[in-house]
């Protein structure tokens, strides 16, 4: 299992952010390759993705430690990922987003093809690095 962490910092309040977190809806203006994606009763999401000319429907249960605004998730089935994201007040009016993504090589290279080995981490770090900016600049332009 291989795990990646990646973080960025927004200049919108925590409660803004965690906000968002929570819209699924809203998934595609932010996520690359995220053509749909709603929030399901019962603490599940839907997403249908695009990734490496390949489309997979996901079903993922997500858990909210609100307290700690952390939110888990992982998937129900095929390929099986799992992570988090946490949110940190940097002050009033920033927050750092910390995502981590939990998965492994060969599953997802069979899930969505891709290069091998160290390209292929290379490759999910930059799509995990690049959704972050996104939903950055998401909300900031909310503001």
């Amino acid at each position: 299992m291989s795990t990646l962490e990646e973080h960025v910092d927004i200049a919108v309040p925590i409660d803004a952010a965690w906000e968002s977190l929570h819209h699924a809806e809203h998934y595609p203006r932010f996520l690359d390759g995220v053509r749909d994606a709603r929030t399901e009763t019962g603490g599940r999401a839907h997403l249908d993705v695009e990734a490496g000319g390949r489309s997979r429907s996901f079903e993922a249960e997500v858990s909210d430690h609100d307290d700690r605004r952390v939110m888990e998730w992982r998937t129900t089935g095929d390929p099986r990922l799992a992570g988090s994201f946490s949110l940190q007040p940097i002050d009033q009016g920033h927050t750092r987003l910390q995502a981590r993504l939990e998965y492994d090589p060969g599953t997802v290279r069979e899930a969505f093809g891709g290069p091998k080995g160290f390209a292929q981490a290379n490759a999910i770090e930059r799509q995990v690095r690049g959704d972050l900016e996104h939903f950055k600049e998401y909300l900031e332009q909310q503001r």
